[in-house]
């Protein structure tokens, strides 16, 4: 089947960046989301977008962005990707994607049954999918909180689009994930920190290695 691959997200120094690329990672994520620990200014992402080897994917997070701030991200930096972890709806990533050429990752959270249903209206309107564990109503964040989901929701199942799997992975675990769900690609942020906002590079290693 492949290598899996695999987005660190939620870097924020050169060094970071240095280790994901040393240890084989597809993707980087970028997070523009102020309430994160792993928040980046337009200067500082800048600086590690045009930092990053060729073949590193950079990938913009956002969190409901209005096209103001969308404006000025696509024009500070070279990115590859953005994604969109907010509540936009089908026709605001449809939008989103005509309007800045670039391909757009919607993220769904999941804990139930229920929740599958909205993987099927974005598969029509975004290039990827990232599946990732429900917040809990009163999180700050809508991800990057080390929280897992019942993989057995997505064991197995396919979508009109390439797709990640998130939420609570580690390098302990995610052998198993991928096992059971036969993805291919996955992302982590908490699961290769030391500490909120602080990657370590042996765990991203480990993580990177574990994957497959």
């Amino acid at each position: 089947m492949g290598q899996v691959r695999v987005k660190i997200c939620g870097v924020r120094t050169t060094a970071d960046v240095a280790a994901c690329a040393a240890a084989g990672a597809a993707y980087i994520g970028l997070n523009f989301f102020p309430p994160s620990p792993r928040f980046l200014t337009l200067d500082q992402g800048r600086d590690l977008a045009l930092n990053a080897p060729d073949g590193l994917a950079k990938v913009a997070l956002v969190v409901d962005a209005d096209d103001a701030t969308l404006d000025a991200l696509v024009e500070a930096m070279p990115l590859d990707m953005l994604q969109l972890h907010g509540k936009e709806s089908p026709d605001r990533v449809a939008a989103l994607r005509r309007h800045y050429g670039l391909p757009v990752m919607k993220v769904v959270g999941v804990s139930g049954e229920g929740d599958l249903a909205a993987l099927m209206d974005y598969s029509t309107v975004a290039d990827q999918l990232l599946i990732d564990a429900k917040a809990p109503k009163d999180a700050i964040l809508p991800g990057g909180n080390g929280l897992s989901f019942d993989w057995r929701l997505v064991a197995q199942r396919r979508w009109l689009r390439p797709w990640m799997l998130a939420g609570g992975l580690t390098a302990h675990n995610v052998a198993e994930a991928v096992r059971l769900t036969n993805v291919r690609q996955v992302d982590v942020a908490s699961g290769v920190e030391s500490a909120p906002g602080i990657k370590d590079p042996v765990k991203i290693a480990a993580f990177i290695a574990a994957a497959g």
